[in-house]
């Protein structure tokens, strides 16, 4: 029987407010196996975690850990790296403008006489990237990489600290399929060649339950049980139940009796959009659609493909340069120079980057919701507190935000409830056309489904929603109708009986192939 190298004994943690994030957590880790962590947002998961890094230093918890046979007391997260504890969390910590092999040696550079060895350096940078299978040059910064790049580069810096527990904390959130696939092999790779152990938290189930030895479930800070690959079933569904506390038979609901679609509130015409940052690329090439009352489309493609761009430019102009094109709303042209003609115009943008550049972290939930239309709430440019409140407190218990008051700091939300407070504050706006930009990425199943629920509500009440999502399911599973984009274009259209992964794939292969884009008959 495999020893556990590491153990997690009757882990207690509070916030301030006396909110329980952990409460009496149990967790053993077999070495050399890949131990997973489900649950909800907000079940206590990265909290746990932390409690292990160090990043909650021992005194602010109760509780034991016991890691390679000796109990821990973890004061700051290098005391846990010295140990060989490595945590690479789902927002990547890297320097955007260093070279790879900088991030990688970043506080622990090859020195020689006091002094940094950049041969050294190099060398060793070399050998990391080749055994992860990074082929790009040490020296190319790290902002010209795409996300499953810089994902393997957080590994190589695991790697390079000699790691022997490495927790990856929602590592494939934000990559493409391709990308999660990779990076799902190397961590098998590392397991079998390095015999390093692993702890992933992951809300991708078809995932953990492809790389995972074990599976323990928490649900509210406390340990529900723990799941062995070979002995219990860990099908998706099984787990979802351990997660929620009930069974999912559906993870898309059905349209809301009397939703009806109606008839075109929102087109755009031969929109074309040059990137601000590389000059003479082409992002959105001449792209055409249209969206219904009551009607929600989905826009598919790979990364890259230019969907986030094609959004933030028509918010307003948010992204690109020299754009051009028509857009109408209810038949009458829009002139939207700036986000705000965006908002007054009823448009709204949900984005992906819900932390970079969709909250306000410092800010409570009641500041975050109201902020884009906080005039509506001013009475002689005052703004009405008692209102706010008000308004704040109702969209918190519409969306089920998990949280002990709407005055709460939105950074001490799980990523969940920080999408719901998004989207809060857009639906709060009342727009006509909702754009919602990887609306559930990184959040759980049971989120998701509140989500979706949420999108149901604004298609009823004859809203034009826009859904766009790296996860094919889901876009198969929300839209009424989908247009596939491919390298700045629209390449497909299909409609809900038409649509399947298989003819989405289809039109991206065929546009890659040079076949002339073809529309549902």
């Amino acid at each position: 029987m495999a020893k556990n190298l590491l153990e997690m004994k009757d882990i207690i943690k509070e916030f301030p407010g006396g909110v329980r994030a952990l409460d009496h957590v149990d967790l053993q880790v077999e070495e050399g196996s890949i131990h997973a962590l489900c649950g909800e947002n907000g079940a206590g998961k990265s909290t746990l975690m932390n409690v292990l890094s160090g990043i909650y230093p021992y005194g602010t918890y109760e509780g034991d850990i016991i890691y390679d046979g000796q109990p821990c007391k973890f004061q700051t997260i290098r005391d846990s790296e010295k140990k060989g504890i490595v945590i690479i969390h789902q927002e990547l910590a890297l320097v955007p403008y260093l070279s790879v092999m900088e991030n990688m040696f970043l506080g622990s550079e090859c020195q020689s006489h006091g002094l940094v060895n950049w041969e050294e350096c190099h060398q060793k940078a070399v050998d990391l990237m080749k055994r992860i299978g990074l082929d790009v040059s040490p020296g190319i910064p790290v902002n010209k990489l795409g996300v499953g790049q810089q994902q393997l580069i957080e590994i190589a810096k695991a790697l390079a600290k000699d790691v022997r527990l490495l927790i990856l904390d929602e590592p494939t959130a934000s990559l493409n399929d391709e990308d999660s696939e990779k990076l799902l092999n190397l961590i098998l790779e590392l397991r079998k060649n390095l015999k390093i152990t692993a702890i992933i938290i992951s809300h991708k189930l078809n995932e953990i339950t492809k790389v995972a030895d074990r599976i323990t479930i928490i649900r509210d800070g406390r340990t529900i049980e723990t799941l062995t690959k070979g002995v219990d079933d860990i099908s998706e569904d099984r787990i979802i139940k351990g997660m929620v506390g009930r069974e999912i038979t559906n993870r898309y609901p059905e349209r809301l009796p009397g939703t009806t679609i109606g008839d075109t509130c929102f087109e755009v015409k031969d929109w074309t959009v040059w990137s601000p940052y590389v000059a003479g690329k082409l992002v959105v090439d001449h792209v055409n659609f249209h969206v219904r009352r009551g009607e929600v489309v989905g826009i598919a493609g790979l990364m890259g493909a230019g969907r986030t761009e094609l959004a933030m430019s028509l918010f307003g102009r948010a992204y690109g340069r020299n754009i051009s094109g028509q857009i109408f709303k209810d038949g009458k042209e829009l002139h939207l120079k700036s986000v705000v003609d965006a908002i007054e115009a009823g448009l709204a943008y949900a984005t992906e980057d819900r932390k970079g550049n969709g909250l306000v972290l410092m800010e409570s939930i009641r500041e975050n919701i109201t902020l884009p239309t906080i005039g509506r709430l001013a009475k002689g440019g005052v703004i009405d507190e008692n209102q706010e409140v008000c308004v704040a407190e109702d969209y918190m218990k519409r969306l089920k935000i998990k949280a002990p008051g709407i005055f709460q700091k939105t950074r001490n939300l799980s990523g969940g409830n920080q999408q719901k407070v998004m989207l809060a504050r857009w639906i709060y706006a009342d727009p006509d056309i909702l754009i919602l930009d990887e609306p559930t990425r990184g959040i759980d199943v049971g989120a998701k489904y509140e989500i979706y629920c949420i999108i149901n509500e604004l298609a009823k009440k004859g809203k034009s929603v826009i859904v766009i999502s790296s996860e094919m399911p889901e876009v198969l599973g929300v839209s009424d109708r989908i247009y596939v984009m491919n390298e700045g274009r629209f390449v497909g259209e299909l409609t809900r009986e038409q649509a399947s992964q298989e003819a989405i794939m289809k039109y991206i292969m065929d546009a890659n192939a040079g076949e002339t884009p073809r529309k549902a008959s």
